[in-house]
This record gives structure tokens, sequence and C-alpha cells, in this order.
């Protein structure tokens, strides 16, 4: 028998209020659309890390949003999956996972661009979301490809596709994405216990 958390998803609730919170009262002081804005505010920039060790910024650019579009893609993400992950874990180890995998997601940007060369502003939810898909694609292998409405194959499919159309999209932070898929795949297999 599986072990029930509380049916409200309060957690999911309060981030993706946090959000937008926090969309809007960028959106207030500036422009959420300019790069220098959002570097300026709260964005990781590889400079401003490896130079000043502005390293707060690799938990503040997880709360930030380039425009309302990409502020309403992580939203519907993190609320439809999030709810399903914050069940499967309870609130507690939900948030460490959210808030570990948006933060090694922005680790693992940053590490690349400094490798690279290649700089740019980098901010989004985009990190902790494919955490929880990452944290969900554990707990589906370990139920044995089904858990709730999800299937193995399905999560793998969206995983796929979030990656193709980043990688053939300009502008889209893959190697953040990675660094939270992989980091919320890992604290999934942390974090979970199927009873």
């Amino acid at each position: 028998m599986e072990k029930k958390f509380s049916a409200v998803p309060a957690m999911t609730f309060s981030l993706a209020a946090i959000n937008v919170i926090a969309f809007f009262v960028l959106e207030l002081m500036g422009d959420t659309l300019d790069t220098e804005f959002m570097m300026q505010i709260g964005a990781v920039y590889p400079d401003l890390l490896a130079k000043k060790g502005e390293y707060w910024r690799l938990f503040t650019a997880t709360f930030m949003h380039f425009g309302f579009e990409h502020l309403l893609n992580n939203m519907l993400i993190l609320l439809c999956a999030g709810a399903i992950l914050e069940r499967a874990l309870g609130h507690v180890k939900y948030l460490i996972l959210y808030l570990c995998a948006g933060i090694g997601g922005s680790t693992l940007s940053f590490l690349q661009m400094l490798r690279s060369g290649d700089y740019a502003v980098s901010a989004g939810a985009s990190g902790a979301i494919f955490g929880i898909v990452g944290a969900l694609l554990w707990i589906v292998i370990r139920h044995r490809g089904r858990y709730e409405t999800l299937t193995g194959k399905g999560l793998v499919f969206m995983i796929v596709i979030t990656l193709y159309y980043g990688i053939s999209t300009g502008g889209i932070d893959n190697w953040g994405h990675i660094g939270g898929l992989a980091m919320g795949f890992l604290l999934g297999a942390l974090l979970y216990r199927k009873t």
C-alpha cells in the first residue's frame, strides 16, 4: 500500500505563487525581457559569479522569468507535475528537491558557460521543474513503469521532446534543464520511499 501525504499540494501552490509574485514585482521594477535588467536584479551571469563571488544568483535566478510566456509555461508544468510529486514525497522533501534541482540546474548551466566561454544571462524555474520530472521518472521506474497517471514512456517522451526543442531553438538553457533533471532523478532516488 502506498503511503499518502496530504492531497492538497500546498507547497506546489506556494512555489507557483512565489514565482508569479516575483515576476510581477520585477515587471513593476523594469522589463523582464531585458537581459541587462535581469542580470542586474539577480539572474545568473558567469562573470558575476566567477569574478565577484555572487553565488546567491544560483538561487535567485530560479524565481525569475524572461517574460510572461516563460513564466506561464513553467507554472503550468509545475502545477501539473509538482502536485503528483508532492503527494509522493510530502511537503518538506518536495521543497528540498525543488530548491536543490533549481540550484543544480543553475550550477551546471554556469559551469558549462565557463567551460565554453559562451556567456549568457540565465534565469527561470526550468531547472527545478526538470528536477520534478527527473524525480517522477525515478518513481515511475520504482513502480514498474506506471505511477498515478504517469507512465515511463510518457515521461521519457516528454523529456526527449523538451530537450530536442531546446537544442533546436535559440535562447534555451539546455544545460540548466539537464542539470535540474539529473539532480531531481538523484534526489528522487534518495528521498522517495516506496511503501
